[in-house]
């Protein structure tokens, strides 16, 4: 099925953000669960745990607060290279969080989307996966963007694979590629752009995660590692938020 344009298209300043300052579309990168669990002289899964946590709060602070969408940055493509019992915990997380979640989610009207690569995954995970869409695809409520196996400069190179081959193909002009043509062709074609995108504990980097959307984001760096995530760190990101001016490029 041909891509739709994105929701939001590269310039459209009318469509950020929300009501009274409020982001229409947060993402977050969930960092510092090794780092919570190592000052507990808890083995690093115990993070993990908390982290699980810390997501569901986040999900009801963010339905609460009326926020449109919602992109968890779940698990990168570099995610791949900690040790083998790491990696095995966090997919029986995975496993864990949507058998246990999935319901819940449902009946609070929250569509679950994941964006990332799904080629080379376990069959039982790509199952998961695909269980979590289709159980609340007419859902109307918050959406809940899980970013699970991505990682952007993969998803960019993607769509630029697919352009490549549709002017190979006579089916599409060089000419005619433009930055909502590429938009149209990642993962979020139909999502708005993120407003506000929050990392905890304390590092300041994106770490591929959605680079081509963030052009215009505002980020917030927080101390706070992610299992101690709470309704107090959220408001403060949001506050931030609000008392930025967003130009856009203008004056």
């Amino acid at each position: 099925m041909p891509a739709q344009p994105s929701a939001q298209p590269i310039g459209d300043v009318a469509a950020a953000g929300g009501a009274e300052g409020r982001p229409r579309h947060v993402a977050v990168i969930m960092d510092g669960n090794g780092r919570w669990a190592q000052q507990r002289s808890l083995p690093r899964i115990a993070g993990h745990r908390a982290g699980v946590e810390a997501v569901r709060r986040l999900v009801r602070l963010t339905r609460e607060r009326q926020i449109e969408v919602l992109t968890l940055y779940s698990f990168s493509t570099e995610n791949w290279s900690r040790p083998e019992a790491e990696v095995s915990e966090l997919m029986r997380l995975l496993r864990f969080f949507i058998r246990s979640d999935l319901a819940d989610l449902h009946r609070n009207n929250v569509q679950v989307r994941i964006i990332g690569e799904r080629e080379g995954l376990a069959p039982e995970i790509v199952s998961l996966l695909d269980e979590a869409e289709s159980t609340t695809a007419a859902n109307t409520g918050l959406k809940l963007v899980v970013a699970f196996n991505y990682g952007a400069r993969q998803e960019m190179t993607r769509a630029v694979r697919h352009l490549a081959g549709e002017v190979a193909a006579g089916r599409l002009s060089a000419k005619d590629i433009s930055a909502e043509r590429i938009s149209a062709e990642l993962d979020t074609r139909d999502l708005p752009d993120p407003d506000l995108i929050i990392r905890t504990s304390g590092e300041q980097r994106i770490s591929n995660f959605l680079l081509w959307q963030a052009a215009y984001a505002e980020f917030v760096f927080l101390p706070i590692l992610w299992p101690d995530f709470d309704a107090a760190a959220y408001d403060d990101a949001l506050g931030e938020f609000a008392r930025r001016q967003r130009r856009f490029g203008g004056v």
